[in-house]
C-alpha cells in the first residue's frame, strides 16, 4: 500500500536549527546597527566636516583682514615714526632757536614741554616789555646819555633817544599796554603820551603833533599810538622816545635791539633789574597755564646775572 512520506527531524537537530536561525538573526540585527551606526557617524562627520571647511573659510577671511590691517598698522606706524622724527627735527630747530640745550636721551614730551617753556617766556616778555623801534626806519639823531643840548645850548644828559621823523609820522606801541598819560603842551617835551607796560617798565614820547589814543585805553603791542611832531622845546621834527624800570631811565638802544635771535642780550646790556626773579616768575606762571605735570621745569639759565 502505497501512502505519502513523511520527513522528520531528530529532536537534537530541532534544537541545532532554532539555535542557528537565532544566531543568524542576531547577526542581521548586530548588521543594521553597525550599518546604522555607520550611516549616522557619516553622516555627522560630513556636518563636521562641512562646519570645519566652513570654520576654515571664516578663519581665512579672518587672517586676510588681520593681514591687510598688519599692513595698514605698519604703513600708519611708519608714517607716525616719520611724523615724530620730523617733529623732533623741527624741536631740535627752535631749540637752536632757544639757545637750549638738549641730549638724545631727553623724552619727546619732556623735550616739547621745556620748548613750549622757552618759548612762552620769550613771548611774554618780548610783548610786555618794550622791544624794537616805536617808528618805522628812522634814524637816530641823538642817543642815550651827555649831550650838548640843541636849543639851550646846555650839558645835560639826555635820558632817552631821539630819532629823526618829519612831523606826522606814525608811532606804535613797542610792547602792550595801557595809556597812563596825555599831556598836550607847547612847552618842555611837548606834547607828551606816556605808556605803563608789564613788570614795572614804562615807555614815553615827547614832541608829539597829535595823539592817536587817550589816556586809559588798553593797546597792543604795534597799536598806532600817536604821530611826530615839532611842539614843545624843540630844534625840528623828531620823536623823543624814552624806557624806565619803576622811574628810572634806561638805554632805550637795548630794547630797539632786542628781538627773537638775540633774546639773552637784554640780560648782559641792561643792568639793575632781577631778570632772573621775573624769568622764573613767569615760567612759573606759564606752567600753570600749559598744564605740564610738573609746575617748575629746570631751564638752563646759564645765560643769566
Amino acid at each position: 500500500m502505497h501512502g505519502s512520506k513523511h520527513f522528520s527531524f531528530g529532536k537534537r537537530t530541532r534544537h541545532t536549527f532554532k539555535f542557528a536561525s537565532y544566531i543568524f538573526l542576531l547577526a542581521v540585527i548586530l548588521a543594521a546597527a553597525v550599518i546604522y551606526y555607520l550611516v549616522t557617524d557619516a553622516e555627522f562627520s560630513k556636518l563636521k566636516m562641512q562646519e570645519l571647511e566652513n570654520k576654515s573659510t571664516s578663519l581665512t577671511r579672518e587672517i586676510t583682514s588681520l593681514t591687510a590691517l598688519k599692513v595698514s598698522l605698519e604703513s600708519d606706524l611708519l608714517e607716525r615714526e616719520e611724523r615724530i622724527q620730523s617733529v623732533s627735527d623741527r624741536l631740535g630747530d627752535l631749540e637752536s632757536l632757544l639757545d637750549m640745550d638738549n641730549t638724545d636721551t631727553t623724552e619727546l614730551e619732556s623735550r616739547l614741554d621745556i620748548a613750549a617753556i622757552h618759548s612762552s617766556i620769550r613771548v611774554a616778555m618780548l610783548t610786555q616789555i618794550p622791544s624794537g623801534a616805536p617808528v618805522i626806519n628812522a634814524r637816530t639823531s641823538s642817543g642815550y646819555g651827555e649831550r650838548i643840548h640843541p636849543v639851550t645850548g646846555i650839558k645835560k644828559f639826555h635820558r632817552g633817544q631821539d630819532f629823526a621823523v618829519n612831523t606826522g609820522t606814525r608811532i606804535y606801541a613797542p610792547a602792550d599796554g595801557t595809556v597812563e598819560i596825555i599831556r598836550p603842551s607847547n612847552q618842555g617835551s611837548g606834547n607828551y603820551l606816556r605808556l605803563l607796560h608789564g613788570y614795572g617798565f614804562s615807555s614815553s614820547y615827547s614832541h608829539l603833533s597829535k595823539f592817536a589814543v587817550k589816556k586809559g585805553d588798553f593797546i597792543k603791542k604795534g597799536d598806532l599810538i600817536a604821530y611826530s611832531g615839532n611842539s614843545g622845546l624843540s630844534s625840528g621834527p623828531h620823536l623823543h622816545y624814552e624806557v624806565r624800570f619803576i622811574g628810572r631811565a634806561l638805554n632805550p638802544k637795548s630794547f630797539l635791539d632786542w628781538n627773537v635771535d638775540n633774546f639773552d642780550s637784554i640780560f648782559e646790556n641792561v643792568r639793575g633789574i632781577g631778570w632772573e626773579s621775573l624769568v622764573d616768575t613767569i615760567e612759573l606762571r606759564v606752567s600753570h597755564q600749559l598744564q605740564l605735570s610738573s609746575q617748575k621745569v629746570a631751564l638752563s639759565t646759564d645765560t643769566l646775572p
